[in-house]
Formats: C-alpha cells, structure tokens, sequence
C-alpha cells in the first residue's frame, strides 16, 4: 500500500509510473488526497472539540469545590453537547478512514525506473540466459508420460481422492519431491537463511498485510468456518511473522526460508499448458523472504537473484531470467525477476521463480518498521523469492534428464535421493 505523503509529494510521477502497468491513477489519486484532506480537517475539529470538553471538565470540578454548583451545572450541558459533537466527527473519522483505506487497497505499487512498459508477459525482457538445451531422441516424452511409464505420479489417484490439479507422488517420484525440498532448504540456510516452519493457513489480516486481499480473494481457498485461507505462498505468514512490529537496527536484515505445501484455486486456467505438473491446486515451494533497510534492498535483490542461479547451476538445468514488463507486474511488486526452466519435451518456457521486491508496498500495510541512526521510524523493504517452486522443477527435470535408459538424477541431489537412475 502507498503512503498518502508519498502520493501527495510525488503524484505526477507515480501517475506516470503507473501507466507502465496500464493503470491510470489520476482520478483514484485525487479522490484518495481529498479524502485525507477529510480526514485532517475533521480531525483538527475533533481534537479542538475534545481540548474543550477537557478544559471544562476542570472548571467544572473546580466550581463544585467552590460550591458554584449552578455554574458548575450550566458548564455540565455545555459538555453534553460537545460529546455528542465529538460521537458524530468519530463516526464521520471511521467513514472517511474507512473509505480511504479501500481507495489505497485498490492501487498497486508504483514500478521501479527499471521496469518496462508493456501489456503482457509477451512484452516481458529476457536478460540472462545459461545452461544448454539437451537434445533428446524422438522418443522423448513430456513428463505426464515419464510419471506413468516409471510411476512416480498418479494424476488420475489425486482426482479420485479430491480432484484434478492434486496429484499423488509415489515411490521414487516422492523420494525425488523429498530430495529437492532438502536441497534448496540446505543450500538456503547456507547461503545465511533461518529456516522456520509456519502455518498452512493465516487469517484475513495477515493476507491484506501482504497484498493477497483484496487483489487476490478469488484464487484463495477460504475456509469460511474459521474465515481462515489456506496460503497460496509462504510469503503470507513469514512475512507476517513481523506485522505491528518496531524492529531494532542491529536485527536487519532478516533472511527466512521455509518449506510448505501451497495452495492456488488458479480459477480459469485450461488448455494444454496446464497439463501434468504445469499448473497445480495443491503444489510443494520453498521461500526466501527478506526484511531489510530500504537503502540496501536492491542489493540483496541481486543477491537473491544470483543464489536462485547458483541453485540452477547446479542442477545443470537450461534456464533464462525476465524483467518483467509493467502489464505482467505482480500487484504488490515494485520489480521482479523471474526465472523460466526450459522443458525440451514440451518445448516451451516453465515459470519456476519470482523473485520480487516490494519496496515499502508491504511493509506499509503490516506496519513494519525499525528505528534509523536518526532514531526515526521508518518502513523496512520486504522481499521475496522462489527457491524453488517444485512441480515445474521436477517437470523439467524429469523430462531433460531423460535418456534411453533412464531419468539421469543430477549429480548434486544423488546425496539426497540415495539412487543415481529412475528406471
């Protein structure tokens, strides 16, 4: 969420920012700074309203000691009117609050100088690109194929149990998911990272504080019950883990790293490219999420996008990093990166990492804050990353390792699997 004093000091600028994402923000920025003039104003007339019902109470006090109790008396109706004033400005204060909240939910982060304008993730700018395409034989088969002719996955069992984007990993194919969680997680906590285990499911709070409510409402699974949602990222509570919180200087950065099962409704999504492991309701991540000082943010960013590629390097998988453009930004993201996995069998790019940084866009709406060398409060920069999402890794992985006689497990992950071939 935007500052309303940032907004106020830079809105030409975010104006102009913002048509990169093709979001016009002039008529919502003047109705957000009217309604904040609302706000000051009625503010300034309840506090002039509540310092009055304050002096007169001492007067009054002081009359009755005095035993000028008809006075006393006539100040007493003065102070009735005064409360009722001040009940009709609180209430007029919760409104304009309220719909002034709602205006700045609805805007999204302004993009940072190095983002594109475009339209879609066709207009996205592919800058880094390593590892070399393995040429498979005809016989190469996309991965829905490769987890039935070596049963590691059973799409069809998952439907049974609960229904289609659920699969069930069997056998090698679980020992494969295992190895891989292990593996990211160790080279997280390597790399500096505590890990924790969080909550499968966080409360409204917690998803408005990161950006998921409104924007995202109706790809979560809300269990309405206990009005909780199931995460659609670990994103949610970690980053949640620090919401109302003033943290000390010396505590920054903060690194975290998890593993959770997450969960997406992913309404709308048909087709081909969804098929097998492409695109999920129930899916395996492993998150990096960072709090820190908002003059070091875009450096840990590159720090983040070099140990995704360090990871990648190492599971000699062909892969390229995008910026995206505007029109493909994440609502809460002021820049992202994101790293693709070629998959040679289907030929196409698979989507297996973002790594995004969300400025003060968060932290404003968890109320996130530490105290400067200046002693001031000031709103961290949060950030997060994949690393990794599972189902296309192991998509891409089972279908470039591919050989004739077998799935070759990568070299650094045999450790973790106890078993160097499916076959």
């Amino acid at each position: 969420m935007l500052e309303v004093k940032n907004i106020k000091a830079n809105k030409d600028a975010y104006c102009d920012a913002l048509k990169k994402r093709n979001f016009d923000a002039k008529e919502i920025f003047d109705d957000i700074l009217r309604l904040d003039e609302e706000r000051r104003s009625t503010q300034v007339q309840l506090d002039e309203i509540l310092s009055q019902s304050n002096n007169l109470s001492k007067q009054i006090g002081q009359l009755f000691k005095e035993g000028e109790t008809e006075k006393a008396n006539q100040l007493k109706e003065k102070t009735t009117q005064l409360k009722d004033d001040s009940k009709v400005l609180s209430q007029q204060m919760s409104k304009i609050s309220e719909d002034l909240q709602e205006l700045l939910y609805q805007v999204p982060n302004v993009p940072h100088d190095s983002v594109p304008a475009g339209q879609d993730e066709e207009d996205n700018v592919e800058i880094f690109k390593e590892g070399e395409v393995p040429e498979l034989s005809e016989k190469a088969l996309p991965h829905w194929e490769l987890a039935k002719k070596y049963d590691l996955i059973d799409f069809e069992l998952g439907n049974k149990i609960t229904g289609a984007g659920f699969p069930v990993f069997k056998g090698k194919g679980a020992r494969l998911q295992r190895a891989l969680i292990s593996y990211f997680l160790d080279k997280n906590t390597e790399a500096g990272y505590s890990e924790l285990q969080v909550p499968l499911l966080v409360n409204e709070e917690s998803g408005y504080g990161t950006g998921q409510l409104p924007d995202k409402e109706g790809q979560m699974y809300h269990v309405t019950g206990d009005d909780l949602y199931l995460i659609p990222t670990s994103e949610v509570p970690l980053t949640n883990i620090y919401r109302n919180d003033l943290l000390e200087e010396k505590k920054l950065p903060i690194q975290m790293t998890t593993y959770t099962p997450c969960f997406r409704r992913e309404a709308g999504s048909y087709g081909a490219h969804v098929r097998g492991l492409n695109r999920l309701h129930q899916f395996d991540k492993v998150e990096l999420v960072n709090v820190v000082k908002p003059e070091n943010s875009y450096k840990v960013l590159d720090e983040m996008v070099e140990h995704v590629k360090g990871i990648l390097k190492e599971l000699k998988l062909p892969y390229r990093i995008l910026r995206l453009c505007g029109g493909d930004l994440g609502f809460t993201s002021a820049l992202t990166y994101d790293f693709e996995l070629y998959s040679t069998a289907q030929e196409r790019w698979l989507e297996i990492s973002s790594v995004s940084n969300f400025e003060t866009f968060q932290a404003n709406r968890l109320k996130i804050r530490y105290k400067n060398k200046d002693k001031k409060k000031e709103l961290v920069h949060t950030l997060n990353g994949s690393s990794l999402a599972l189902p296309r890794v192991i998509a891409g992985l089972l279908e470039n390792c591919q050989t004739d006689e077998g799935i070759k497990i990568p070299e650094v992950l045999v450790p973790y699997t106890g078993f160097e071939w499916i076959k």
